[in-house]
Parts: structure tokens; C-alpha cells; sequence
């Protein structure tokens, strides 16, 4: 679903009708803060849904594809290297590389995927009007979050105690957490959150 909104997105941008006029090979830039190696399906989902537009790589569509191995602080020189081959738009995939793409051009349209809440970490305006050149698919749904603990309590049945825990000074997790809270009562189940920091592995 990710991949799928993203090309919705992306070929928004440039169509094959205009790519064909200008006689330009549109060139795409591909931000991750994960190793190549984790995300091989994604990245051959991604190829057979540019194959399925009509764009093969390498020859009527170029992508530029750069990793940071797990490692965030690659990320800015990742970002400013896509920049300066003059692509059309970047992908960013999670919110470190669209942090990173973000800071390092104003103008080229970055579309982000995996971001759980866009408007909470100042990436956007808004979901409805985004605004600036950042735009994309948000995975926020905190609302989920109820349901998901319905369905734990419908599989455990004996289920009392759930603990959580999470990043909890993030606006997305802050309001999942809450919609937790509101259904836990309702089941009379007793709930507990950590902070990553407080956890002792």
C-alpha cells in the first residue's frame, strides 16, 4: 500500500506524456536511512509498479538510490548528494530521510512514505494542504489503536495487564497511546507505558 500511494504521488508529477514531449528521462531520487539488503522486496515491489507504468529502469526512467546503512547522520549528505544530480523528485522513506531531504532543497518535490504523523514533527502544514514541497502518505492512525488491543483481548481472553511502550514525546504516539488508554478501561484492563529510556536490556 505504501509503495502503491507513492507511485500515485510520484507519477502525479510527471507523466509519461509529459516525459515523452520533453524527451527527458525522468530521474528519481530514493532516500532510506535502512540498509539496502532490508528492504530487497520493497525495492523489487517498487520496480514492478514503475515496470507496470511503463518505466523501466535504466532506460526510460533513472533512479538514484542511496542508503544509510542504519546509520541517521549519512542521511544529510545522502540527501544533498540527490540534490545536486538535479533529479525530479525525492522518495524518503521514514521520517529521518525526509527530515534530511527536506533541509537540503526547497524546491525538488520530496514524497515521504512511513511517516506516522507529518503534521506533529513540523514536515507539513496540515495533511489536507500540506504545503512547502513535502507531501506523501502518513501511516498516523492512532485511532487503530483501540482496535488493536480489542483484537489482543479477543485472542487472550484472560487479558488484565498490557504494557506499551514507545517514544512517547512523539504527537502520533502520544495520541495512539491515548486511544490505548480510552479502550484498556473499557475492558478493565490495567495499562502501563515506558519510555525507550527507561528500558534496562
Amino acid at each position: 500500500m505504501r509503495f502503491f500511494l507513492t507511485l500515485l504521488i510520484v507519477f502525479a508529477l510527471f507523466t509519461p506524456g509529459e516525459a515523452q514531449q520533453a524527451k527527458k528521462i525522468p530521474r528519481i531520487g530514493f532516500l532510506s536511512a535502512a540498509p539496502r539488503s532490508a528492504l530487497s522486496e520493497r525495492i523489487e515491489a517498487f520496480r514492478q509498479g514503475l515496470r507496470e507504468l511503463g518505466y523501466v529502469e535504466g532506460k526510460t526512467i533513472v533512479i538514484e538510490w542511496r542508503f544509510g546503512e542504519g546509520k541517521l547522520d549519512r542521511l544529510p549528505a545522502l540527501a544533498t548528494e540527490l540534490v545536486r544530480l538535479n533529479i525530479d523528485v525525492i522518495i524518503s522513506g521514514g521520517p529521518a530521510p525526509t527530515r534530511a531531504a527536506k533541509e537540503a532543497t526547497k524546491t525538488i518535490p520530496i514524497v515521504m512514505t512511513n511517516e506516522g504523523d507529518p503534521v506533529g514533527t513540523g514536515l507539513v502544514a496540515s495533511l489536507a494542504r500540506p504545503g512547502g514541497n513535502v507531501t506523501g502518505f502518513s501511516t498516523l492512525s492512532p485511532e487503530l489503536s483501540g482496535k488493536r488491543l480489542e483484537l489482543l483481548k479477543e485472542i487472550v481472553l484472560k487479558l488484565s495487564r498490557v504494557g506499551v511502550f514507545g517514544d512517547v514525546i512523539r504527537p502520533g504516539t502520544a495520541q495512539a497511546l491515548k486511544e490505548i488508554n480510552v479502550a484498556a478501561d473499557g475492558f478493565g484492563c490495567s495499562f502501563n507505558t515506558w519510555k525507550y529510556e527507561d528500558l534496562r536490556i
